[in-house]
């Protein structure tokens, strides 16, 4: 909680500056830009698994614990402080990625250290919690692919550098997780960038596919908790847009709780879609008709009214779609992942 609320209050250290033509690479001769104490005072949370603690050479940490290395004496004092000049004032709710967890893996190629990273919203109790896994070389691709589509908005914007050794000491990793939240966060803030296709499906991509992989298979019960974290990253990250993959997410949930029998989730979701079907400006017809016919059978199988749905069917019956041969959701799922 702690390492929360000193994030989110803190401001950022990020430069914003913009210039002509393609950006040169920002310095990186720190893990942490201008601040070499913000590790101490923002860490808190972060769980590193035992392995990270004296795997390599530790640069003085040895034989001290992980509380240890976080402590802060003016820790309470900051927080008191913190509190009381928020009260009374309105703070605006904003997206916020913590690092929580980093375990070192071990496989028979490499050696490297998978990050979980929640994302989370600032200053309100945030029940749906969302998160990813990745390793360093996945977070690097996605902003070297943001700075090639975006050279402007990634001018200035500082990365964990790369190194040769102590790459597993708990202070390294410690200070990289920190790094890679205000990594995070910076590109969140810029509406185009928050936005672009190489920062939204590098948080939900490869889970989708393997969702669609596990539902077409008919492994229910393995698909469902991801499409159910895939559609929790899709409320945070572009809670009102009605894309493909957002609808892709929602028709997964309905095809998984209805073929484990929870029907009352499914018809739920079923009625999210139509919802943001029809409000569309682009308006996917063939989808409509499928979740319209999901939602009328759903709503029917638990006892809500579904006659809204019904008319709305019927009008497109009439300004001559075919109604009929519409294929099922599990289809539509089994053709986008072809």
């Amino acid at each position: 909680m702690a390492s929360k609320l000193l994030q989110r209050l803190r401001p950022s250290t990020l430069k914003e500056q913009r210039g002509p033509g393609p950006p040169e690479e920002p310095p990186e001769t720190a893990e942490l830009v201008d601040d070499p104490d913000m590790t101490v005072r923002l860490s808190g949370t972060l769980s590193l698994s035992e392995d990270s603690l004296g795997s390599e050479e530790s640069n003085g940490t040895e034989g001290k614990s992980l509380e240890e290395l976080n402590s802060h004496p003016l820790l309470t004092q900051q927080l008191k402080e913190m509190w009381a000049n928020t009260q009374g004032h309105s703070v605006p709710v904003r997206l916020t990625f913590e690092v929580t967890e980093a375990n070192i893996v071990r496989d028979e190629h490499a050696k490297y250290v998978m990050y979980t990273i929640y994302l989370l919203h600032s200053q309100q109790y945030d029940p749906s919690t969302a998160f990813i896994t990745c390793r360093y070389s996945h977070l690097e691709r996605l902003r070297k692919s943001l700075r090639s589509h975006y050279p402007e908005e990634m001018n200035n914007v500082s990365f964990p550098r790369k190194r040769l050794r102590k790459n597993f000491t708990a202070e390294t990793i410690a200070k990289r997780s920190r790094a890679f939240e205000q990594f995070l966060c910076h590109v969140s803030s810029v509406p185009i960038l928050r936005q672009s296709s190489q920062f939204l499906e590098f948080f939900y991509l490869n889970d989708l596919q393997k969702a669609q992989r596990l539902t077409c298979t008919g492994l229910y019960k393995l698909a469902l908790p991801i499409w159910t974290n895939c559609w929790r990253l899709h409320e945070k990250l572009c809670p009102t847009w009605a894309s493909t993959h957002r609808l892709i997410v929602l028709a997964g949930l309905v095809v998984c709780h209805q073929e484990l029998d929870t029907l009352a989730d499914a018809q739920a979701y079923s009625e999210q879609a139509v919802a943001l079907l029809q409000e569309s400006q682009e308006q996917n017809v063939t989808l409509l008709m499928v979740f319209l016919q999901a939602h009328i059978q759903l709503s029917w199988r638990v006892g809500k009214d579904k006659r809204a749905s019904e008319a709305a069917l019927l009008r497109l019956k009439e300004a001559g779609h075919n109604t009929i041969n519409t294929p099922t959701l599990k289809e539509i799922l089994i053709n986008e992942s072809n």
